[in-house]
Formats: C-alpha cells, sequence, structure tokens
C-alpha cells in the first residue's frame, strides 16, 4: 500500500518536475537572449567607436590634404598648420585602429591597404611641400595635378567604405542570430504552455515586459545622445566664437597700443622738422635742438619696433655660449648707473654654474628690463637680489606647464622689494602694451620683450608675487651641453681705427633709403658706388674689381639679397657682405637665429652702428 502510495506520488511529481524542467529551460534561454542583447549592445558600441577611430583617420588626412592645398596657393606657412597636425596625430589614430582590428585577419589585411594608400598620400604631400619651398611651384602642382593623391584618397575612402559595410553586415548578422533564437524561445514557451499553462502565460508575459523596457531604455539612451551631441556641438561653437572676440580684442589692444605710441613719436619728429625748415627759411640756424628732438623720438620708435619684433618672436639672433655668472658681473656698472643709488643691488651666483646658447645681448636687455621694472615697482628705494642657479624642470613642472620642456636650465632670477602683483595682474603681465605705471612711465612692451626673447630662445619664465610681497621673475635658458672650449671669447681685441679707404657697393630697392644710405657711407669716408637691383649690382661689380663690400638690402624683388651675395661671392671670393632689413623671414634668418658667417645690420641704424659694423667686417680675415 504504502509502495504503491509512493509510485503514485512519483508520477504526480514528474509533471511537476517536467515542468519545472520546461521552465528552467525557458529561464536558461531567456538568460542566453538576454546575453546576447548585451553582446550587441557591446558589440554596436564597438562598431560605432571603430567606425568614428576610421572616420578620425580619413578627416585627418583630409586635413593634410586641405593644409597642402592651401600653402601650395597662397605660400602663407600658416596654412601648413593643419597639415603638420594632421601628420603628427596620424600615427596614434592608426596604432588605435590597429589595435580594435587585432584578431580579425580580414580587416587587419584591409587596414594594410588603406595604411599603403596613407603613406603613399603623405608621401605626395610631403614631396609637393619640399618642391614648394625649393622654389619648384610647377614641379610641386605637377604632383598635385598627376592625380596620384586623389588615386590614393579614393582608395582609402573605398576601404573605409568595405570596412563600414562588413561591419555593418556583421552587426546584423548578430541581431539576426538573436532575432532566431528569441523565435525558438517564444516557440519553446508556446509549448511549455501546454503543460503548465499558468507558469508558462507569466514566463511570457513578464519576458515581454523586461523586452519592452529594453527597446524602450535604448530608444531613451538614443535620444539622451542625440541631445547631448547637439548641445556639444552648440557649446563648441559658443566657445569659438568666445576665442574669436578674444583674439580680435587682442589684436585691437596691440594695433591701439603700436598706435598711441607712433603717434606720439611721429608727433615729435614732424613738428620737430616742420620747425626746422621755417627756422632754415628764414636763415635762421639754432636748429640743433629739433635736430636732436627728432632723432630722439626717431630712436624711440626704432626702439618700439625692435620690442614688437622681440614679442613676435621673429627678431634675429646672434646665440653664443654664455657664462650667465660673467655677464651679470659684467653689467653691475650699468646696472647701478640705470637703477640709481637708492636701490641697493645684491648678487647670488651659483658656484659651477651650467654655460647657456643665447644671444647675450638679448639677455642683458632682458635683465634691465626686470631690473627696471623692478625699481618702479619699488619706488623710492629697496633692495634688487639678482641670483643665477643651475635647474632641472622635470616632467610634473612641464605637464603642468605645456609650454616648457622638461630637462636642465640655467635660471636667472630677479627679485625686488616692492608693491608685488595681484593674481590679475599676473594673468596679463606678458601682454603687449599691458602696464599699471602711470602715463608716459611705460610703454608696457619690456616684459613682452623679455617673454618673446626666452621663448625665441626655447626658454621659460615665471613670475612668483604676492601684494605687498615683491616680485621675482625667473628665467629659464636651456642648458648649453657642448664642450666648454667652444665658449665664446670675453670679446674681439680693440684694434686701432683705419682710415675709411675701401669702394663700398649699396644695394636697396627703395630710392629714398638708397639715397640716404650712400649719404651717410660717403659721410664715413668711403667710396661709394649704389645699384637698384641685384641684376645692376652684377653689372657694376663686374665694372669695378676694386669693391671690398656689397651692402644690401634682403627683400628685393626678383632677386633677393642673399642670392645676389651668393653670385657675388662666386664671382669675386674675396668679397665681404653685410645684410639689412627692417624685418625678414628666411633669407638669413631660420628659427630666429641669424646663419652661420652672416653680417646683419638691422633697420634703422644710426651712423655710429653703421661705422662701427662696416670697419668690424672689413677688418676681419678672411
Amino acid at each position: 500500500m504504502i509502495a504503491r502510495f509512493r509510485r503514485a506520488m512519483r508520477w504526480q511529481s514528474l509533471p511537476l518536475i517536467i515542468g519545472f524542467a520546461i521552465l528552467a529551460l525557458i529561464v536558461g534561454s531567456r538568460a542566453i537572449l538576454v546575453e546576447n542583447q548585451s553582446a550587441n549592445g557591446l558589440a554596436a558600441r564597438d562598431a560605432i567607436e571603430y567606425q568614428q577611430l576610421l572616420s578620425g583617420l580619413l578627416s585627418l588626412a583630409q586635413d593634410a590634404e586641405s593644409g597642402q592645398r592651401g600653402y601650395l596657393l597662397t605660400g602663407e606657412k600658416p596654412y601648413l598648420e593643419p597639415y603638420q597636425k594632421a601628420v603628427d596625430a596620424l600615427p596614434g589614430q592608426l596604432a588605435r585602429i590597429d589595435k580594435m582590428s587585432a584578431g580579425d585577419d580580414a580587416r587587419m589585411q584591409q587596414i594594410i591597404g588603406i595604411k599603403d594608400a596613407l603613406s603613399q598620400k603623405l608621401a605626395e604631400l610631403a614631396e609637393t611641400v619640399r618642391l614648394y619651398d625649393a622654389g619648384d611651384k610647377a614641379g610641386a602642382m605637377a604632383i598635385v595635378d598627376s592625380g596620384q593623391g586623389r588615386a590614393a584618397m579614393d582608395r582609402i575612402r573605398a576601404s573605409l567604405d568595405v570596412i563600414r559595410r562588413d561591419g555593418g553586415a556583421t552587426l546584423q548578422a548578430r541581431y539576426a542570430r538573436t532575432d532566431q533564437l528569441e523565435g525558438w524561445l517564444r516557440i519553446g514557451s508556446f509549448t511549455a504552455l501546454l503543460a503548465i499553462f499558468l507558469l508558462g502565460v507569466y514566463t511570457v508575459r513578464d519576458s515581454r515586459r523586461r523586452f519592452r523596457e529594453v527597446v524602450l531604455a535604448q530608444d531613451e539612451l538614443h535620444r539622451k545622445n542625440i541631445a547631448l551631441t547637439s548641445e556639444i556641438r552648440t557649446r563648441e561653437k559658443a566657445e569659438s566664437q568666445i576665442r574669436q572676440m578674444q583674439k580680435m580684442e587682442a589684436v585691437g589692444q596691440l594695433t591701439g597700443g603700436i598706435a598711441h605710441d607712433f603717434n606720439n613719436m611721429l608727433a615729435v619728429i614732424i613738428s620737430a622738422m616742420n620747425l626746422a625748415q621755417r627756422k632754415l627759411a628764414r636763415g635762421e640756424h639754432d636748429i640743433l635742438k629739433f635736430v636732436e628732438a627728432a632723432t630722439d623720438a626717431a630712436t624711440r620708435a626704432a626702439n618700439l619696433t625692435a620690442r614688437l619684433l622681440a614679442f613676435s618672436r621673429q627678431q634675429p639672433l646672434a646665440p653664443q655660449v654664455v657664462d650667465a655668472n660673467r655677464l651679470l658681473t659684467d653689467m653691475s656698472d650699468l646696472l647701478r648707473r640705470a637703477l640709481g643709488e637708492t636701490i641697493r643691488i645684491e648678487t647670488v651666483l651659483a658656484g659651477g654654474l651650467w654655460k647657456t646658447h643665447a644671444d647675450p645681448s638679448q639677455i642683458e636687455n632682458a635683465i634691465l628690463n626686470l631690473a627696471v621694472n623692478a625699481r618702479d615697482a619699488m619706488g623710492d628705494g629697496g633692495k634688487l637680489t639678482i641670483e643665477t642657479a643651475n635647474s632641472h624642470l622635470d616632467d610634473n613642472y612641464a605637464s603642468a606647464h605645456t609650454e616648457v620642456t622638461a630637462g636642465q636650465y640655467v635660471m636667472i632670477a630677479v627679485t625686488d622689494t616692492g608693491s608685488g602683483m595681484s593674481p590679475e595682474v599676473m594673468a596679463k603681465a606678458f601682454e603687449p602694451f599691458f602696464t599699471t605705471k602711470g602715463v608716459n612711465k611705460g610703454t608696457g612692451l619690456g616684459l613682452s620683450q623679455v617673454f618673446g626673447f626666452v621663448k625665441q630662445s626655447g626658454g621659460h619664465v615665471k613670475i612668483y608675487s604676492e601684494p605687498g610681497e615683491g616680485t621675482t621673475v625667473r628665467v629659464y635658458l636651456p642648458r648649453f651641453f657642448g664642450a666648454e672650449g667652444t665658449a665664446s671669447p670675453d670679446g674681439p681685441a680693440e684694434k686701432p681705427a683705419r682710415p675709411a679707404t675701401e669702394t663700398i657697393l649699396v644695394v636697396e630697392d627703395d630710392e629714398r633709403v638708397r639715397a640716404s644710405t650712400t649719404d651717410a657711407i660717403r659721410e664715413l669716408g668711403y667710396s661709394v658706388i649704389h645699384a637698384g637691383s641685384g641684376e645692376e649690382a652684377l653689372r657694376k661689380l663686374d665694372e669695378n674689381p676694386s669693391i671690398a663690400l656689397i651692402f644690401t638690402d634682403i627683400v628685393m624683388p626678383a632677386m633677393n639679397g642673399r642670392k645676389l651675395a651668393e653670385e657675388a661671392t662666386a664671382r669675386m671670393p674675396g668679397l665681404k657682405v653685410i645684410f639689412t632689413t627692417g624685418f625678414t623671414r628666411n633669407a638669413v634668418v631660420h628659427n630666429g637665429v641669424l646663419d652661420h658667417d652672416v653680417h646683419f645690420l638691422a633697420k634703422p641704424f644710426t651712423i655710429d652702428q653703421l661705422d662701427a659694423k662696416l670697419r668690424d667686417v672689413l677688418d676681419r680675415e678672411k
């Protein structure tokens, strides 16, 4: 009896066991479906990220091509900035694409094809830029017109389209498999209803409810992504407008300051010259004070131009190996005269100080500018401390100051006991024409000139200050790693003055400048021959073999000063050359540094400066 009851209980339990087994199968299948959906979501995100990387790769290639085209059409270097940025960013972009393509042999073969086409395109871009820089514009345009670059870009686009289609097909296949699995699950669920109807209905309804929630969540996420993308674009547009406004404000401040200062100086010059003309017309000759006033204003204008070039980092530098301790020692008398007796000067010179490679005259100007600013900040009196030290700016400092390269530097610090600066003033201290001094007590270019020179020399400058606690300005110049024996000597030995007996060829395309320069050189006692172009200068050089030196402008039509000098020295190897210009980009100055063995005199110059440069070059031995 008990045995029959037990057997009946077993048979009654069997459907329940089967039902629970079917339920477990359904639940397991549902879990597999959810996992597939999750995997599909991850795959979709990976596909989107991969497509973004490919789109970024194409965008960089197009940026490089656009920068090259702009440069070839205009010849303006700024157009190469997108090209250079794209070239620098492409290796990193390709590395990320390679990482995401790992394990997929077919995709890796496609990426290899893209790399080959991209390499061909970059080689074509680099070759056209090189030819254009070498002066072969026709050759550069011939490569562009050949269509090789377009073919490479077409291959890149075609390969990217194939990858996109393959990726989309793979993703659709995953979704198709998921849909198929869901269909089988529904069939199983419907079959399970025959055995355990109520439990099956609940399971199906619950699964559908959850599926709808997932779909709704995906739709909501999609809508939020669209809204976020729109917000990001709006914010980027607003930020771009703000940056443009800031640039225009800075340009307005710069041009306004230049116009104000130059108008003041021109007013003095025009007024002095007009007064001198009137007195001479009346037969009066006491015009010395007007000439001196005009000369002083013109000198101030020339100094302002030099400071603007220093700020813009386009002044021609003549770097030497400099011992900063010796330079400061030699400057002591100059600093005492400039600062006056009310300022106590203390120098703290580091032992074993490294050498630096920079323009010594510009270092002196920078220290003098900082010292004068410190004197003005201390008012009636105070203490000025000038300190040197070996300094190492590490990676942490460089990461906090993105414009700094980590490494070893020679540090020159100027500290005063003056009124100090607020954070707002420090933020603007290096801006051109920004000054806290009273009217007619400063141009606002001293610190900007220091900043421009230091940056052009590969260094770094930093201000430390608090209101009422004084100010420290630290200038960091890169350490020189060459042999100590290459250091420049103390200076050329004094040579007895020699009479001006040589013949000089003056080459200048501006007639008025040529006339004034010719008169100045004749005033110094030299024989002068002048020419208005490079071609005319070569003819007169052939006619006058006694010419000892060419004094030539750099920027001239047809044949510039550098080409003239090369041709002239080829014809007459012993000939000496002095270049002059008010501004030059690449003829004799590269990366802000004068080319080796180039003699240069910047416009405008005084007769004394002209005399010193002519005698220095003429007395040099070849």
